[in-house]
């Protein structure tokens, strides 16, 4: 009898891709269009309904929010046809809903699936993280140390100038210090404005140029960029930030305890691991979805911890009305 580790190599390699390909299409008419929820809306739906047509007992433990929050792929939900392997699940079916509702860059329908038991369980809270790609010295970069030790620990490590340092930054008021502090060093800022999965990713691409991630952004996207990290390669750290008591009881409810812990990337994405992202519009990492004729194409990276594959599928959908998985 198969154990369940087998079970999902062979029933979710090509199958995440599908998951993520189907929220990305049902995006496509919306992109542009200034509608941030109507478009989260429809990937929500989509990514929901291929879902549910896996051979998975899946649990979402990043998802769209709470359950009194969020209509659909909530955190908890049960999803699947309840047969075939326990999973945990990570998703987010539009990120980057901004840049996809003004045709920016950068925009992914995104999901992460493990083994019953092995992604953090996050609230839908803030994350404090730092991030560099492969090829390291273990612990080069640290959570607690200053941003200029940061950067001039990873430029000894690399053989270059600070200088020669790109940090990747969400562009938030919160970061003014630290973008100040990195610019100190001489190094350069690559800011964004949504997106810091792909942002946390792009510094495993020395063809993107960016060495570092450092910034608070989302505790979802945090574990999902971590899984994607454990594909791939690379170190990562993360801190949830909580604002108020209302936060530190959604971290309470759900078994966290030690509201200050520091995460090592293991600790976020441990097991087997699987990560799909399809492009929703254009970015330094996909293509997105472009209608052709009566179809759609998609281009979608699948990765998987085990064995450190990483695929790259361009698919044609000839008939976009009959895109159901």
């Amino acid at each position: 009898m198969p154990n369940d580790a087998t079970m999902l190599s062979r029933i979710l390699t090509l199958e995440v891709a599908r998951v993520t390909e189907a929220a990305a299409v049902a995006c496509h008419d919306l992109i542009g269009r200034g509608d941030e929820k109507e478009a989260d809306q429809a990937a929500v739906d989509a990514m929901r309904r291929a879902l549910n047509n896996l051979m998975i007992q899946g649990t979402v433990v990043i998802g769209e929010g709470e359950r009194d929050e969020a209509p659909m792929l909530f955190i908890g939900e049960k999803v699947g046809t309840g047969e075939g392997p326990k999973v945990d699940i990570a998703l987010d079916p539009l990120e980057g809903t901004t840049l996809c509702a003004k045709a920016m860059p950068n925009s992914i329908a995104t999901i992460a699936v493990a083994e019953g038991g092995s992604l953090l369980h996050a609230p839908d809270v803030y994350m404090e993280k730092i991030a560099v790609g492969p090829g390291l010295p273990p612990g080069i970069v640290d959570l607690d140390a200053d941003p200029i030790e940061n950067i001039h620990a990873l430029a000894k490590a690399k053989n270059v100038d600070p200088k020669d340092i790109t940090a990747c930054i969400l562009d938030r008021p919160r970061h003014a210090e630290i973008i100040e502090k990195v610019r100190s060093t001489g190094a350069s800022i690559r800011l964004i404005s949504d997106g810091d999965v792909a942002g946390v990713i792009h510094t495993t691409d020395a063809s993107t140029g960016i060495d570092l991630y450092l910034g608070v952004g989302g505790a979802p996207e945090g574990v999902l960029a971590a899984a994607a990290l454990r594909c791939i390669g690379g170190q990562m750290q993360g801190r949830l930030v909580f604002r108020n008591d209302e936060e530190r009881g959604r971290a309470e409810r759900i078994g966290i305890t030690d509201l200050s812990r520091k995460y090592d990337m293991q600790e976020m994405a441990s097991g087997d691991v699987m990560f799909a992202a399809t492009g929703v519009t254009d970015g330094s990492m996909l293509r997105g979805v472009r209608k052709i004729g009566l179809g759609f194409e998609t281009e979608t990276v699948v990765m998987r911890s085990s064995t450190g594959t990483v695929r790259w599928i361009r698919a044609v959908h000839q008939d976009g009305k009959k895109f159901h998985y």
